[in-house]
């Protein structure tokens, strides 16, 4: 069952941004990028280093570099169930 990007969050995940520098296979002298994010738990990064283990078996344009960023959005402590809402005017 998949979980929601909430409940995901709530359970320390968080959101990783890498940027993938890779060659063109038949221009070596040429750098392109791709951007992949997914929500992925640190230090692990098992989703990321997955996509980079697939990459590397399924994809020709061989890997330069890849750089990435990891941003936590909430924690447990940092949510509360709100049960109601009050308008003032």
């Amino acid at each position: 069952m998949d979980m929601s990007e909430t409940e995901l969050m709530l359970r320390g995940y968080g959101l990783t941004t890498a940027e993938f520098f890779y060659r063109m296979p038949d221009y070596q002298s040429v750098l392109n990028s791709f951007v992949w994010q997914d929500y992925d738990i640190a230090p692990d990064h098992p989703k990321l280093f997955g996509f980079v283990e697939f990459w590397q078996r399924e994809i020709d344009g061989p890997l330069h570099s890849v750089r990435f960023t990891h941003r936590k959005l909430i924690g447990p402590g940092e949510w509360q169930n709100v049960v109601g809402e009050f308008t003032l005017h």
